[in-house]
């Protein structure tokens, strides 16, 4: 059988390639940045300090990170981006191996590595129409999509071993070396220069220039609209500790299980999520179709009586997510020029990686008050709700082809 044409493309595949190391060893570095904190202080509010280390810094530069990516070179952005990474971690790895690192330089550390994110994530997918053709975007995506999954996955399991052989040192040095391996990478492909705006603008009105496009752009914000909806409604991760301990009784090993599911879900459904963006020409329906089925999954979650069902739901949950986040993405970088798509990615991220934190604190304090099953029941049915408001009416969603065909506004 015939490889797909984007994976005959030599400078997709390298960066392909050096994503899922780099991803892989985010992930594992964000969980030894959990249990290094926790292991230093004993302290779970200081250990949450890590979480709100990251949220702050990706509100406050996403959208001068989407900017950046407007007004340079993508790859040269990506570059700098990954090169401080690499610094940080590099440091890190030798406090920590030497014995003086303290809990603050974690801390620090996360919110360096953040901040190098915010401009790292909106020139990585601005990127991507540069290394393969407009035909292909979407193709290009749900291969993408799904490392970040399998990055969930391998990158803790990776950090629990590296820990347990010589500790967290061990584990941030590999990933310094993860993200040297993507510069040198990004130093050897092949892309088109940015073109440049021929006015020149300060940062903050490419900033207003990119809002004030989103604002024009029914089909962008109205996905916006679902993400938030599925991932603030429908916040399953925070919930699972208390539905694997104190629902189903299953334990921290049913919990890890719980936990790794939904990545597995979406793995699974790496083939047909392709097949879909490959040959769909009714995206918009899958995706209404996939938010309902989600919100379905995360109801038959809260109601599993046995811990095999949970599961089931909860790989159901992974694969229904891979398939509306990636005709979500997709859709956004087809539906958006490049001379702007950087600050349209940065926005677009405040949503999708947002949302789940915003989730998290939403559904968290709802379930402290009615119960993780009640809690997220009622998110889902909202989740359903919304994307049930768009499945019975002529819209931009509901029509949405895989192929943008309209006039740009």
């Amino acid at each position: 059988m015939a490889l797909p044409a984007v994976l005959r493309n030599r400078d997709f595949n390298l960066y392909w390639a050096g994503v899922v190391a780099s991803q892989i060893g985010t992930r594992g570095t964000v969980a030894a940045n959990f249990y290094q904190v926790y292991e230093l202080t004993g302290s779970i509010a200081y250990t949450g300090l890590v979480g709100a280390a990251q949220a702050i810094a990706l509100v406050v530069l996403s959208p001068l990170g989407g900017a950046l990516a407007d007004r340079v070179d993508r790859r040269r952005l990506l570059q700098g981006a990954q090169t401080v990474a690499l610094l940080v971690a590099g440091a890190l790895a030798w406090l920590t191996l030497s014995g003086n690192a303290v809990a603050w330089h974690v801390v620090l550390s996360v919110v360096l590595t953040t901040a190098a994110a915010t401009f790292d994530q909106p020139a990585r997918q601005a990127l991507i129409p540069a290394l393969v053709p407009r035909s292909q975007i979407a193709e290009a995506i749900a291969l993408l999509n799904p490392s970040r999954e399998l990055a969930v996955l391998l990158g803790p399991l990776l950090a629990g071993v590296l820990i347990t052989m010589s500790g967290p040192g061990l584990m941030y040095a590999v990933d310094a070396a993860t993200y040297l391996l993507l510069v040198a990478i990004l130093a050897v492909l092949r892309t088109p220069p940015l073109p440049l705006p021929e006015e020149k603008r300060t940062v903050f009105q490419s900033i207003v220039e990119g809002a004030r496009y989103i604002a024009h752009r029914p089909l962008i914000y109205t996905l916006m609209a679902l993400d938030l909806s599925a991932t603030v409604f429908s916040a399953y991760r925070v919930l699972l500790p208390a539905l694997a301990l104190d629902v189903l009784h299953v334990g921290s090993a049913g919990y890890g299980i719980l936990s790794a599911a939904p990545s597995a879900g979406a793995l699974l459904a790496t083939y047909s999520v392709f097949r879909t963006v490959q040959r769909s020409t009714r995206q918009g329906r899958v995706l209404l179709l996939s938010t309902v089925l989600y919100g379905a999954a995360a109801i038959l979650l809260a109601f599993s009586p046995v811990f095999a069902l949970a599961v089931v739901a909860a790989l159901l949950l992974g694969g229904f997510d891979a398939m509306a986040t990636t005709i979500r993405h997709a859709a956004v970088q087809i539906d958006t020029p490049d001379e702007i798509r950087g600050r349209v990615t940065a926005f677009y991220q405040m949503s999708s990686r947002g949302g789940p934190a915003l989730g998290d604190v939403v559904v968290g304090a709802f379930a402290g008050l009615v119960g993780p099953v009640v809690a997220l029941s009622v998110g889902a049915l909202a989740t359903i709700g919304v994307a049930a408001s768009f499945s019975f009416n002529n819209n931009v969603v509901r029509s949405y082809s895989g192929v943008v065909t309209e006039d740009r506004a």
